[in-house]
């Protein structure tokens, strides 16, 4: 449990780096990679469940993150691409990945209930790191009218995912 504090508390920190850098903001081309990044997370560890869950409850919830996550990153895509904008990795992006990559290590060696409940709440923590991350910096860090159109969207349907979560957290055990 500890562990996947410290994870979000990570995740966390990574996505504000811009703000506590000072008056730096990410640029559009940088919002646009940690946005496709953070999408593509969570498309990951949706696969991942897909493959080791059992339960009909947490795999309907994974199957709606690899959904929604590739539909949002499949419009951002058609974004960039209309903008002709090429989206810039950056340390946020860098660390998100770094991240990830050792969270599906973790919940790869669980197995059962105890992966079902990792995963939950690993997405618990996640949605409320991204959610924070697209409020408190991504949005207003935006200056494309169209891109901040995207991630406001993408930020009402992740609400809603963190909601689910939460609520499927309380029934996984």
């Amino acid at each position: 449990m500890l562990k996947r504090i410290l994870t979000a508390a990570v995740m966390a920190a990574s996505f504000g780096t811009f703000a506590i850098a000072g008056d730096s903001k990410p640029t559009d081309p940088q919002i646009a990679h940690i946005a496709y990044t953070a999408g593509l997370i969570d498309v990951t560890a949706a696969e991942q469940a897909l493959k080791k869950s059992k339960n009909p409850t947490v795999i309907d919830f994974a199957k709606t993150m690899e959904r929604d996550h590739k539909a949002v990153n499949d419009q951002a895509l058609a974004l960039v691409k209309k903008l002709n904008v090429t989206p810039e990795d950056n340390a946020i992006s860098q660390s998100l990945s770094a991240q990830a990559t050792k969270q599906l290590a973790t919940l790869d060696a669980l197995d059962g209930a105890a992966f079902d409940k990792a995963y939950v709440e690993n997405e618990v923590a996640y949605h409320k790191a991204v959610n924070g991350a697209l409020a408190d910096t991504l949005i207003p860090s935006a200056e494309n009218a169209e891109l901040k159109a995207l991630l406001e969207t993408g930020l009402t349907l992740f609400k809603e995912h963190q909601m689910h979560a939460e609520h499927l957290a309380s029934m996984v055990k």
